[in-house]
């Protein structure tokens, strides 16, 4: 105890030793604006020693620093958050879309990772890895046991140093040893292009890293040599990333000078408007822009800007709402804070961020928003939008969902291993445009599944579970038990028969993971798009000027 003390007064002589300071600062006049918060902050250095001084167990300081920065910002937004040193380098790929490494994603497959997606051109795809190979070793170390983070770890590294990989092969089963370079990879916003209908040409986003303008725009010039005549641009899915980026993209379809957004925030200082710089490419040329749910921050600027211009018409379901701007500061220590300083407007002065943080639908879209809080406003010629969270697109068409079965079957990994097998059995290739799963490639699926468990629980079986428990506490069970079994047994949850009922989307989803081996994303994407919901409609639509031009120059939008 003796000891204890001891340790105890050193340590907070040297702690208060820092914050002299501080407090000589924040504490000199309690009628201070800053009194509370040097108060507050004082409370809290204090928690945080005795914590870790006089706890009987030992804690980790850098665990309950993020904790507590957790519990800060948690009534706040839900963007703002500590990035400590550890996960900086995370964030930089996140923004910028480069990395050193070999060029693959990777997933948990038992004891060991497996390549999950080998980028196509770059280290592990000329190395040969296939998807499906099992990582053993990173240079020289057993990676049996290692979470995917932390072989991610050991794989990323310097552009030009060595990288030696010991590889269970997929299609012959030996064990080889894999040397290779890493490289300085580049992912490109632009995941998929090419000509969809006759002068109609399709560009697929995905998000918005450094320099993701210059893929869209490299994109268009060469689907303009091959004739096109309007353009669909596909940014469902795309969670946004690097404003500067929305505008330049805009800067292409726009007239220099034209102002497409604005931040506003609480200090002036985070105020700012932007206005396209360069010449466009094409202010003319029939553009619809496809969006859905996830669509969010610098893709809802870019789909927003371009409807309260009357540039593009939009097709698809309402975005995901996030106006908010974040800004990156240092904290000491190569910590950072990812924190909320502005909102973003876009032309016709409405944000696009949802009114409630918090509450959101189930698939973490905007939710229902009460009249009272919509507010209208109007495109350059007139349109009537709304604010409330999100964009509103011009045609609404219904949202694709893959049951929950056939998500289980994916999560648990049976389809990518049944497409690891149908690829070691038929390497002669398939067609990129015409391949289908035939008949018998589907029932030697179901056999594949004959001894495998799925973990699963359907959403309507739960609520059927929650709604008799309550129904037990509330005295109604008896009346309504027989009623209740009726339902259940209609619902039974049967491997067999959900085989048979989600054959549609388990059909679908094998079909992709089957063509990603032999033709990469770009080929599933080409593969997909004539069957696509989205781009059906917007081929439709481009095809009927006169109707394109109604939307953009009359139509309102819907208020909800």
């Amino acid at each position: 105890m003796k000891e204890l003390r001891k340790k105890r007064k050193g340590l907070r002589a040297i702690l208060l030793s820092g914050v002299v300071v501080l407090a000589g600062g924040l504490f000199m006049a309690a009628s201070s604006p800053d009194f509370a918060l040097g108060r507050n902050l004082q409370i809290l250095f204090n928690l945080f020693r005795e914590l870790n001084l006089m706890y009987v167990d030992p804690v980790d300081p850098d665990q309950m620093l993020k904790d507590a920065a957790e519990g800060m910002v948690s009534r706040l937004d839900p963007y703002t958050e500590l990035i400590p040193e550890s996960e900086m380098s995370d964030f930089e790929i996140m923004t910028t879309g480069k990395y050193g490494g070999m060029g693959a994603m990777i997933r948990k497959s038992g004891d060991y990772v497996m390549i999950a997606q080998p980028y196509r051109n770059f280290p592990a795809d000329k190395a040969g890895l296939v998807i499906g190979d099992l990582l053993l070793e990173v240079n020289g170390q057993d990676i049996k046991g290692m979470e995917v983070a932390a072989v991610s770890a050991l794989l990323k590294g310097a552009p030009g140093t060595s990288l030696k990989l010991k590889v269970k092969k997929l299609l012959s089963g030996e064990t080889e040893e894999v040397s290779l370079k890493r490289e300085r990879i580049t992912i490109s916003g632009v995941t998929y292009s090419g000509m969809v209908a006759d002068s109609i040409g399709y560009i697929a986003h995905s998000d918005f890293t450094e320099d993701c303008s210059s893929d869209i725009r490299n994109a268009y010039m060469s689907l303009k040599k091959q004739g096109m005549k309007a353009l669909i641009l596909d940014l469902r899915g795309n969670g946004g990333g690097i404003l500067q980026e929305a505008v330049k993209i805009l800067s292409m379809f726009v007239p220099k000078g034209t102002e497409v957004v604005r931040m506003q925030g609480r200090q002036k200082q985070t105020d700012a408007t932007f206005i396209t710089q360069n010449e466009p490419i094409d202010t003319d040329i029939p553009l619809v822009v496809l969006v859905n749910s996830t669509s969010a921050s610098a893709s809802e600027i870019v789909a927003g800007a371009l409807q309260d211009l009357d540039r593009a018409v939009l097709i698809g379901q309402r975005t995901f709402g996030k106006g908010l701007v974040q800004s990156t500061l240092p904290l000491g220590y190569n910590a950072y804070v990812k924190l909320t300083t502005a909102k973003y407007y876009i032309p016709s002065g409405r944000c696009i961020q949802a009114i409630d943080y918090a509450h959101r639908a189930e698939d973490g879209s905007v939710g229902v928003v009460p009249d009272s809080l919509i507010r209208e406003y109007t495109t350059r010629q007139g349109r009537k939008v709304y604010d409330g969270g999100g964009i509103m697109p011009d045609v609404r068409i219904p949202a694709s969902y893959y049951s929950n079965f056939a998500i289980a079957l994916y999560n648990n990994g049976f389809i990518e291993d049944y497409a690891n097998e149908y690829y070691k059995r038929h390497r002669e290739g398939i067609d990129v445009d015409t391949f289908k799963l035939s008949e018998s490639d589907y029932q030697d699926f179901v056999r594949f599944m004959a001894d495998k468990t799925v973990d699963f629980q359907s959403e309507t079986k739960e609520a059927l579970d929650q709604l008799r428990k309550k129904a037990e506490r509330d005295k109604y069970l008896d009346r309504i038990s027989d009623e209740l079994t009726a339902i259940e047994q209609k619902i039974q949850e049967n491997k067999e028969s959900d085989l048979v009922s989600f054959r549609d989307d388990i059909t679908r989803l094998l079909e992709g993971e089957i063509l990603l081996r032999y033709h990469y994303k770009e080929g599933v994407a080409r593969h997909n798009l004539p069957t696509d919901p989205g781009v059906t409609e917007a081929v439709k639509l481009l095809n009927d000027r006169a109707r394109y031009q109604q939307i953009l120059s009359s139509q309102d939008t819907e208020r909800k």
